[in-house]
């Protein structure tokens, strides 16, 4: 303690406990001033404690003296432990020479006095070394902490790094049974080994962090190469490696340029790393040309783009050239080819990459291809009309339709007009590794070349285990007033789009990273084409100037709604989107959120124009994300229109999102979230969450006593023929009344006691529908009985259609109800004038029917593309497939004929009800907008499905079969129980 210089007089409680002080001695000590803060009480002289304790005088010897002058306390050199703590004087060194040393003395306690110097320094050196080494400790940890602070990205946080140190082989740093402390062992056991990390390890992290760091992604991959050049020789490290450099093209469209620009460098490292890249990548795009991976495809022969530089001769342009012949072999035999039109799009977006690697000589290649595709880009598929997002008579809409290719076709010739700017694509600096070996003189003086890969395009060419369709641009931001993305004449609208939605469909195994690489978009393209991140959109154009800048979260948003608002399907299934929008919040929730309350408003604002499927997409999501956020939302905003109509697109959105909400939670909690008018829109005795009403406990309800008798019957498992004479009561009863289907009224009494019994859950239901089934297909041979079973569910859960939604769907999977059966009751009794079509839970029924007879005929399909089958088999299945058919096409006639009377006005309700004054002019026009939006859905999904298992289809991929002896036909991804997945209600399946 002498040789620390620190006055000690001031000692806590804790402390008094460790010096063992006597009851007496700790009053007396506590009775003195002796706070930290008063100097005064601090001036003991030691020199006179020890004095007095030896009872020699001052002059007696004294064991500190040959160590140290006389000191008085009173000097500036006496200090309080805050001082020490707070590093307002220099400390000496803990472990340094006793015999040297220079330092006060301390007060000692009296019964303490006894102890030799030497042992009293001993203990007030271990208990103020301690405090010493954790006050230094805690700093250091505190530095280390501002220094992560600095760092704008977070790097993960990752934390366990000193158990992993423990558990190192003969390492006794920080174990557990180590109680040293921390100052102690840095002092006593020394520096730590150096940790060399693997070279594949290594390798592995610099390349998959490329353009992720703080560093510049150029200098990133001038260091991968040169790290990965000083271990080519290792076989294993260059397989794996090389692995994991063709899988990153793939999963990570953003960094396909950092990529390609490690081949780059590495050419000049050593030529035989970029040969070994461009072999790699080149066996993969083989296969998925083969395969009909356009997607991959596309992205692999981006990583050849990109290095367009290092070809002999033009390189990339002549496979394109070749691409294109192909799609001309296409379109001469198919004018309606719809896998053509992908190759030019494949062909539209490579260019771009290519110019800013090749440079202009290539300027004229580039331009004579755009002359080529310029008739492709041009042409138009008869179902390209039924995919435009916004339809109906409006003069104004939010953003005019384009195809995908139709705008790469016309901002490609603008930018070949204007020299191939392409601003937003990154540039590396070509001589960089060159400048930096100058002085070495080690490398040539110009990059060596190499043959572009040869790659055999198939004939036929293979259309891809998934059907392909022409796609539309579809933003939510574009050409505003305020440009926050790119307009749509701009080049970089396409090139960014494309990156962002390939990042999204390839990495849909993990969608945390997608989110955080759609969160750091902006570190993957050009410097200057994003503005700072979530910046005002108030003050966005204030902020930006008049430099050409876009909000990256805008074009987030943007690309993730365009993907669940792709027609006619999604890539994905629905719900990884409202997953990935619900993680884009998570990970930047101050950037992400107003772009996405803006999006949200801006479709509310549309939704009188939006595709009647979109409508809906938007309302399933809206209200999932609602639920993940505890059902905020700025109601308030709304409260005008719940004087619309309930006809009206936006009122109809509205309840039918509270009917969504309800679903995912219970009626009192989403009213709590409402704002006071809009409580009505809930109804009260939803609140008590009960089951609801028996209608047959009301003895004015007609057979009332045999309903009872029913449900008591079924409550007990009564036998069938038990429950055959209270239906023959029924029926007698009707007779009696003059009712001629007495199937009806008993149907309904059976059918309302299965609903009423089962109506705890739909395990419940289940249970009861399993009881009863043998009743109920009895039932259903009879065309009205089966209309009837449908709106007996439909009535006793009509505060709830959501579930009787779900009732229908599992009498379907029995085959107690046919599809046709639950259309025609849509359509025929329950439509009315069309008010029903207004309703979100009779969409979703007729969609859950469509869906199950489409993925039952894609089923059978996909069974009919195996190879090896018997002719029996083939004759067995042909012939079922063309009675399903036949089936799913006249269901799509009825529902066309069904809406196309609404849509026209002619239907015989709607001008019956027009006539008589029941609706208004406004509502008839309303119910005849409903009718257009269901007629273009419903002749889409028809279209869609003659192009999967139409005749036509089929047959082509039976010759693609035939000539593909070796290749095994692709099948469709099933579940766990052999039913094919379904995306929005239509299987994915691997037909075109």
């Amino acid at each position: 303690m002498i040789d620390l210089d620190v006055n000690t007089e001031f000692i806590s409680p804790d402390r008094m406990a460790m010096l063992k002080l006597t009851d007496e001695e700790r009053q007396l000590y506590l009775l003195q001033d002796m706070s930290p803060f008063n100097d005064s009480s601090m001036d003991v002289d030691v020199d006179g404690a020890w004095a007095e304790r030896q009872g020699t005088g001052a002059d007696a010897a004294n064991p500190f003296d040959t160590q140290a002058p006389a000191r008085h306390l009173d000097d500036s050199l006496s200090r309080t432990i805050r001082q020490h703590r707070n590093r307002t004087a220099p400390i000496p060194p803990v472990n340094c020479d006793r015999d040297d040393s220079r330092a006060d003395r301390a007060w000692i306690p009296l019964h303490l006095r006894e102890d030799s110097p030497e042992t009293l320094e001993e203990k007030a050196r271990a208990i103020l070394v301690a405090d010493m080494a954790d006050a230094e400790f805690k700093e250091e940890r505190e530095d280390r902490r501002e220094d992560r602070r600095d760092d704008r990205r977070d790097r993960g946080n990752y934390r366990g790094n000193n158990k992993r140190r423990r558990d190192d082989d003969n390492d006794n740093h920080y174990r557990g049974d180590d109680r040293r402390g921390p100052q102690r062992r840095r002092n006593d056991d020394g520096p730590r080994r150096r940790y060399e990390e693997p070279p594949f390890p290594k390798l592995r992290r610099l390349l998959l962090n490329i353009a992720s760091s703080t560093k510049l992604p150029q200098d990133e991959a001038i260091e991968i190469a040169k790290f990965f050049g000083e271990h080519f020789d290792d076989e294993r490290l260059r397989s794996d490696f090389f692995d994991v450099f063709v899988q990153l093209v793939i999963e990570q469209p953003f960094k396909i340029p950092f990529v390609a620009a490690v081949a780059y460098y590495a050419n000049d490292v050593n030529s035989q790393i970029t040969i070994e890249a461009m072999k790699r990548v080149g066996d993969r795009a083989q296969e998925a040309l083969n395969a009909g991976e356009w997607k991959e495809f596309k992205l692999l022969l981006r990583f050849f783009a990109c290095l367009q530089s290092l070809y002999e001769e033009d390189g990339v342009f002549t496979f394109l050239g070749q691409l294109f012949d192909t799609v001309v072999d296409l379109q001469s035999a198919n004018e309606n080819d719809v896998v053509g039109i992908e190759l030019v799009k494949i062909i539209l977006l490579t260019i771009p990459y290519a110019i800013v690697a090749g440079g202009e000589r290539f300027h004229e290649q580039a331009q004579q291809l755009l002359k080529n595709t310029g008739i492709v880009a041009s042409n138009a598929v008869p179902i390209e009309s039924l995919i435009h997002s916004y339809v109906g008579d409006f003069e104004s809409k939010p953003v005019d339709h384009h195809s995908v290719i139709g705008l790469l076709q016309a901002q490609l010739s603008a930018e070949a007009e204007s020299g191939f700017e392409l601003r937003c694509i990154p540039r590396i600096d070509k001589d960089a590794l060159r400048r930096m070996n100058t002085e070495e003189d080690a490398l040539p003086t110009a990059p060596q070349t190499h043959a572009f890969p040869t790659f055999t395009i198939p004939s036929p060419v293979n259309p891809g285990p998934r059907p392909v369709f022409p796609e539309a641009y579809f933003s939510l931001f574009a050409d505003q007033e305020v440009d926050t993305v790119p307009k749509t004449t701009d080049i970089a609208s396409s090139l960014v789009r494309d990156a962002i939605v390939d990042t999204i469909n390839q990495l849909d195994f993990n969608r945390e990273m997608v989110a955080k690489f759609l969160v750091d978009v902006d570190c993957y393209w050009s410097v200057d084409i994003f503005a700072k991140r979530g910046s005002p959109f108030d003050k966005f154009r204030e902020l930006v100037g008049d430099k050409v800048q876009y909000k990256s979260e805008d074009m987030i948003i943007d690309a993730i709604f365009s993907q669940l608002f792709k027609l006619p399907s999604a890539e994905h299934k629905l719900v990884y989107y409202h997953a990935l929008i619900t993680q884009c919040c998570k990970v930047a929730p101050a950037a992400i959120a107003p772009s996405l309350g803006r999006a949200i408003r801006t479709i509310y604002k549309n939704l009188p124009m939006m595709d009647l499927e979109l409508g809906y997409r938007f309302l399933d999501w809206f209200s999932h994300h609602l639920s993940n956020f505890e059902f905020r939302w700025r109601w308030t905003e709304w409260l005008e229109d719940l004087e619309l109509s309930n006809l009206h697109p936006k009122k109809a959105f509205i309840l039918a999102t509270l009917d969504k909400e309800i679903r995912l939670s219970f009626a009192k909690r989403i009213r709590s979230t409402l704002p006071e008018p809009m409580h009505s829109m809930i109804p009260e005795r939803l609140d008590a969450d009960n089951s609801p009403d028996f209608k047959y406990d009301n003895q004015q309800t007609p057979y009332a006593t045999e309903g009872q008798t029913l449900l008591s019957q079924l409550r007990k498992k009564a036998t069938a023929e038990e429950i055959q004479v209270t239906i023959d009561t029924i029926h007698e009863k009707a007779l009696e009344q003059g009712v001629t289907e007495v199937l009806v009224p008993s149907t309904d009494a059976f059918v309302t006691a299965i609903c009423r019994l089962g109506a705890k859950s739909l395990s419940h239901v289940l249970s009861c529908i399993e009881r009863g089934k043998d009743r109920l297909l009895e039932l259903s041979q009879n065309e009205v009985a089966r209309r009837q079973i449908v709106a007996s569910v439909v009535e006793y859960w009509k505060d709830q259609p959501g579930v009787a939604v779900r009732i229908i769907d599992i009498l379907l999977n029995y085959t107690i109800l046919a599809p046709m059966t639950v259309v025609q009751w849509v359509f025929g009794s329950h439509m009315g004038a069309g008010e029903a079509l207004t309703e979100s839970w009779v969409f979703e029924m007729v969609s859950n029917t469509v869906a199950k007879v489409t993925n039952r005929n894609r089923q059978i399909a996909s069974a009919r593309l195996q190879k090896g089958l018997p002719q029996e088999q083939i004759e067995m299945v042909e012939a079922t497939l063309a009675k399903d058919r036949d089936n799913a096409r006249e269901l799509f006639k009825y529902i066309e004929d069904s809406m196309r009377g609404v849509a026209e006005g002619s239907a015989d309700t709607l001008v019956e009800k027009s006539s008589n004054g029941a609706l208004t002019e406004e509502e008839v026009e309303l119910i005849k907008a409903w009718g257009k939006r269901w007629h273009t859905v419903f002749i889409r999904k028809a279209q869609v499905e003659e192009s999967v298992v139409g005749e036509e289809a089929v047959e082509a991929r039976i010759r693609l079969l035939a000539a593909e002896p070796d290749v095994v036909a692709e099948s469709m991804e099933q579940d766990g129980d052999g039913v094919a997945e379904a995306t929005n209600g239509e299987a994915q399946m691997s037909l075109a």
